[in-house]
């Protein structure tokens, strides 16, 4: 097992050339719409309403179909929200969404976005009993059902062991979005080759935001405005990316919908923003280290 800090040496950020985008653009937003599978045959992998008596119920049917509401209704609130603003954004996506909710996952596939690996089910990658097992069943399934196999993986709840990379880089994945350490797009090593990593956020994420800080639907735009603005006026000097994180049972509620669209419609307004998906990302990346 190989530590963290062995597969990525440090490197401060000033320290480095500015990177270069094409067409002179200052930032790339990425947008990414988490799609899971919560199984109510296990814990959920999330909760709003505390355990009755403080005993986790299970089956956990209030949580169970709130995460279904978002596959039956939150997510054609997002899809229309993209469709309209003109983004493909990354699916991360549960392999098992695929056999679960065709309907969706054929939506995403026939809108022509990028899948991203996301494990088979919503699990933690560390309680599989085989995570090589289950990430080469999560590649096959996802190909299987688009035609094309996922460049990229986010692990579910970004939980890796210390294998993970390793594990992913033999099963041909060429980017993962678990290590937010860093603004830009970076590289860690695996006994495969370098594996890249792109700047995914857990502050810019609805989970965080509304279900572990319990913030307003209203702060969500504040901040994710906030953040942008402070990197656009970084971007003058070095070209910056922003990640927009959501999931349907948390942004398609309509109660959040409409602060989600302000953000869109704040950041539309600025020159020189590129709207890419991982895989866009990926391509610049490594196009740029071959003509660095």
């Amino acid at each position: 097992m190989t530590e963290p800090r062995h597969r990525l040496p440090y490197s401060a950020i000033v320290d480095r050339p500015p990177l270069a985008l094409p067409r002179n653009a200052r930032m790339v937003i990425w947008s990414v719409l988490n799609l899971e599978v919560w199984d109510i045959g296990r814990p959920m992998a999330r909760q709003l309403l505390p355990a009755p008596n403080g005993i986790p119920a299970l089956p956990d049917v209030p949580h169970w179909s709130w995460h279904e509401y978002g596959m039956r209704v939150g997510f054609w609130r997002l899809y229309d929200l993209y469709r309209r603003f003109g983004i493909s954004p990354t699916v991360s996506i549960n392999a098992r969404v695929c056999e679960d909710y065709p309907r969706v996952a054929g939506a995403c596939r026939d809108a022509g976005w990028e899948f991203m690996g996301h494990g088979f089910e919503q699990r933690p990658i560390h309680q599989e009993p085989h995570p090589d097992a289950t990430i080469a069943r999560s590649m096959s399934v996802i190909e299987r059902f688009t035609g094309r196999r996922p460049k990229g993986w986010l692990g579910p709840g970004l939980t890796e062991t210390l294998d993970t990379p390793d594990q992913l880089s033999a099963a041909g994945i060429r980017y993962i979005a678990d290590w937010v350490h860093d603004d830009e797009p970076t590289e860690i090593a695996t006994k495969h080759g370098p594996l890249v990593t792109l700047p995914y956020s857990i502050e810019c994420n609805d989970i965080t935001m509304f279900v572990v800080q319990h913030h307003e639907a209203r702060y969500w735009t504040e901040k994710c405005i906030d953040t942008f603005d402070q990197l656009y006026v970084e971007s003058v000097t070095r070209p910056k990316f922003l990640t927009l994180a959501v999931h349907p049972y948390i942004s398609g509620h309509p109660s959040r919908i409409r602060h989600l669209e302000a953000v869109y419609d704040h950041i539309k307004g600025a020159d020189g923003v590129l709207y890419w998906n991982g895989e866009q990302l990926l391509d610049w990346h490594e196009h740029s280290r071959v003509h660095a």
